[in-house]
């Protein structure tokens, strides 16, 4: 499901970094977090996305920029948030990317 006006950009790096989505109308901000292992490896901590933004995928598309990230720029994900761990158990053509 497409979010007209969902904005996710990126933040940080190095030892650790965020995404962040926003959408037209909301002061609110979605986050999703990571904390690098290593040059090669993201652990994804935590999605945070506030009352009045869920249930609009919005916590999927912080997911799916993730994984768009991983593969242009080669690391690898350890889903250690129970709702990214569940996007990869549905999702197994992403198994490569599972460090």
């Amino acid at each position: 499901m497409a979010i007209e006006g969902l904005e996710v950009t990126r933040h940080g790096g190095g030892a650790k970094g965020e995404y962040h989505a926003t959408v037209p109308g909301s002061d609110k901000v979605a986050r999703l977090t990571w904390k690098a292992r290593g040059d090669t490896v993201r652990v994804a901590d935590h999605t945070l996305v506030p009352r009045e933004l869920e249930g609009r995928g919005i916590a999927a598309a912080l997911v799916d920029a993730l994984v768009a990230d991983a593969r242009e720029h080669g690391f690898r994900i350890v889903p250690q948030c129970s709702y990214i761990a569940a996007k990869f158990a549905r999702n197994p053509d992403w198994a490569d990317l599972r460090a």
